[in-house]
């Protein structure tokens, strides 16, 4: 079991989104070096940093702080957001990033995320399956499409992947615990290791999650929980966290 808690960037911001709606934004920190190393200091293993804005069509903005995140911390960062080219991939692994996140890209381009597994190994690329009632979700979220997430999936373990990120967009932002049935459904029909996202509001939360490691589930991301003091970030890791 890992915990990663997550740092959503918005013009230069930390901020956290409900449902994904970008006018739902809340600002918690404008400084996010020194937010990300709260978390290193709490024992994180690996910090899950999302692009809103690369998300919503503007890939150029908050390059320097990605930049300066997978230099200036000691410990590694995954990206997601906007990313959508084996170019774009290899920019951002170049410059520290230690995964890359693919998002929308893989469902119109799956030939792509083969190629980028092809050329940067599987550890280094990981799929993020946005979801809402078992359908895809893209374009931060602004788009469902009728692709079913556990065919996306299956589809991506034939591109070589190893892991998913999987959001249910009805819990993500709203405190209201994981909905884990559909990801639980994933793993064990693809044997795929999955990273559960989305809803988690409490330490019994991430306890839940733990329970199925086992069958695949070896992960959660952790917002705005650790954001609203609803979550003791450092006393869930040393709990639960386990690598």
């Amino acid at each position: 079991m890992i915990i990663l808690p997550a740092i959503d960037l918005l013009d230069s911001k930390v901020v956290r989104l409900e449902q994904g709606v970008e006018q739902s934004a809340k600002i918690y920190s404008d400084d996010p070096l020194a937010f990300a190393r709260t978390f290193e200091d709490a024992g994180a293993k690996i910090i899950h940093v999302v692009n809103l804005d690369g998300a919503f069509g503007r890939p150029e903005m908050n390059r320097d702080i990605i930049a300066t995140l997978a230099s200036k911390l000691h410990i590694p960062i995954e990206l997601g957001g906007g990313i959508r080219s084996v170019d774009q991939i290899g920019f951002w692994l170049n410059r520290g990033v230690s995964r890359v996140i693919i998002g929308s890209a893989a469902v119109k381009d799956p030939d792509m995320v083969e190629k980028a597994v092809r050329k940067y190994g599987s550890e280094s690329i990981v799929v993020g399956i946005d979801m809402k009632e078992g359908l895809v979700a893209v374009h931060g979220w602004q788009d469902v499409t009728e692709t079913r997430g556990i065919d996306l999936a299956r589809q991506m373990r034939d591109a070589g992947l190893s892991r998913l990120i999987i959001t249910d967009i009805s819990t993500d932002g709203m405190l209201t615990g994981p909905k884990l049935d559909e990801m639980i459904e994933i793993a064990e029909a693809t044997g795929l290791r999955i990273i559960a996202s989305g809803g988690v509001s409490k330490i019994e939360d991430i306890a839940l999650i733990s329970e199925y490691g086992q069958i695949g589930i070896e992960g959660a991301i952790v917002g705005k929980a650790i954001y609203e003091n609803r979550l003791d970030i450092k006393e869930a890791i040393q709990k639960y966290q386990h690598i």
